[in-house]
């Protein structure tokens, strides 16, 4: 027996699979990353995996500002006026929107439902908005209003993992990564994805809506807060000063890149770029997150308090985190879920005040982007996951006092504004009671796309291999349009 023989039978089995060029560990690892495992994504790893990259087409947008609101917003109510609907007010649901049909909660035949608020042509787009959004209204010509949305999901989860990641199911990347993936940061001192939330929830799909999904790591959102400190564990523990930690840090580093010398996993490098990232921002970070530095009449324009939770203060921080070079900033709003079978949900009682808390903030944050030099280059995004039906849930019993609209996927409406959309565009529309699309259909692949071509790219080719597949934002196989209508 040779003693080269000899010497691979004395070998471990863990040494085996880890050593190598064609040993099993290798040839997965080529397979899971497309045959480049330690190509350019490792070279981008160990350089900066955030450092600022070019987009490969000319962009109009440099960063993205996405206005959540978590549960489906009420269109009926806000933006796409029906005054036929209010004339069948009362009156049974025609049988032919109900059949074939999947509510969440609706059951027999529910009533029409006719809206209660006021609409007004607002600025020279004649764009019609109700009177609960007094200060959107005044700023109507800076926004595109797309009136024909529509998705396959009716569920809440689901849906908003579809409008944010490009799939219904768990595990994909979110759009934030994605971009962030593609253009790195212009800060190195901080997350190039930030997440911010209000309204006493987290969002139904969970922190998987800012997940990384099959993307590396490093480019997963990063979650700030309010109160307290900005980012969990982001101060040194008890006994621990800032050169003790860079002394742990190194020793860290250097475990991590001998692990990665023997198992060549691309994660590890992305492990050491967070430990790295986490250090700078333990500076970086509360400084930003410090709304109590503005100005007494920018915090009166926005409604913030300093110290507290609320989507007044996210809106002013998500303008200092852009101002600041964060690359991608989603904020998610609770309390759109407009039922009508609780405390909080009547649409009538309760719509008014959720509106009311969002009308302002959102529109300073327009006003301030743009008095600054910002909104060009801006892209500023403000929707749910869907709309609310024409008609009245029919769950009958004790929810009979309560008024409320059910989830309506069919059509429903979002608006976008800054960084090279039209101004003053009013896109798509619904038909009369605001149940089907009539006019130019809008899917949330085909916003992906049109976000990513706005940011710089071809959203048909940027991708990642994972599972034998060029994953996608917009979904491997599919084919959206791009809304060049909305562009510039």
């Amino acid at each position: 027996m040779s003693k080269e023989l000899e010497r691979l039978r004395t070998q471990t089995r863990r040494y085996f699979l880890q050593s190598g060029p064609l040993s099993l560990g290798a040839i997965a690892m080529s397979h899971l990353f497309g045959g480049f495992a330690r190509g350019a994504q490792e070279v981008r790893a160990i350089e900066n995996p955030l450092a600022p990259r070019k987009p490969p087409l000319a962009a109009k947008a440099k960063r993205v500002i996405y206005l959540h609101m978590a549960g489906g917003p009420s269109q009926l109510e806000l933006f796409d006026y029906k005054p036929e609907l209010q004339k069948y007010d009362g009156k049974a649901c025609p049988q032919h929107l109900l059949e074939g049909k999947r509510f969440a909660f609706i059951k027999d035949v529910p009533l029409l439902l006719g809206g209660k608020h006021d609409f007004q042509r607002r600025g020279e787009s004649g764009c019609w908005i109700s009177n609960l959004l007094p200060h959107t209204a005044a700023l109507a010509d800076e926004l595109a209003v797309i009136r024909s949305v529509h998705t396959d999901q009716f569920n809440h989860a689901p849906a908003q993992l579809l409008m944010h990641t490009g799939n219904q199911r768990l595990g994909y990347a979110s759009m934030g990564s994605w971009i962030t993936y593609g253009l790195g940061t212009e800060n190195e001192n901080l997350p190039g994805f930030i997440v911010l939330v209000s309204g006493d929830k987290t969002p139904d799909a969970g922190k998987s809506v800012w997940g990384a999904g099959y993307l590396p790591s490093v480019y997963q959102g990063v979650q700030c807060r309010s109160e307290g400190d900005p980012v969990l564990y982001v101060s040194n523990p008890a006994g621990i000063n800032r050169d003790r930690r860079r002394l742990t840090l190194d020793a860290i580093r250097d475990l991590n890149m001998l692990q990665h010398e023997q198992s060549g996993d691309p994660d590890t490098l992305s492990r050491i770029g967070q430990y790295e990232l986490a250090f700078r921002m333990q500076t970086a970070v509360p400084e930003v997150m410090d709304i109590a530095k503005e100005p007494a009449a920018v915090l009166e324009a926005y409604g913030a308090e300093p110290g507290k939770v609320s989507f007044a203060n996210n809106c002013l921080l998500a303008r200092r985190l852009v101002e600041a070079g964060v690359r991608y900033v989603q904020l998610f709003d609770w309390g759109w879920d407009h039922h009508g079978v609780s405390e909080n949900t009547d649409l009538f009682l309760d719509l008014p005040k959720k509106a009311a808390s969002v009308d302002r903030p959102s529109a300073a944050l327009l006003a301030d982007l743009k008095q600054r030099g910002m909104l060009d280059d801006t892209l500023v995004v403000w929707g749910g996951e869907f709309g609310r039906t024409p008609m009245r849930e029919n769950r009958g019993g004790k929810y009979g006092a309560y008024i409320g609209r059910d989830h309506h996927p069919f059509g429903f409406t979002i608006w976008m504004a800054g960084g090279g959309v039209k101004r003053g565009l009013n896109y798509g529309a619904t038909d009369d009671i605001g149940y089907y699309i009539t006019e130019k259909p809008v899917t949330p692949h085909d916003l992906q796309a049109t976000i990513l071509r706005l940011l710089g790219f071809d959203p048909f080719r940027l991708s990642y291999p994972f599972q034998g597949l060029d994953q996608r934002l917009i979904g491997p196989t599919s084919e959206p349009k791009v809304i060049e209508e909305l562009i510039a």
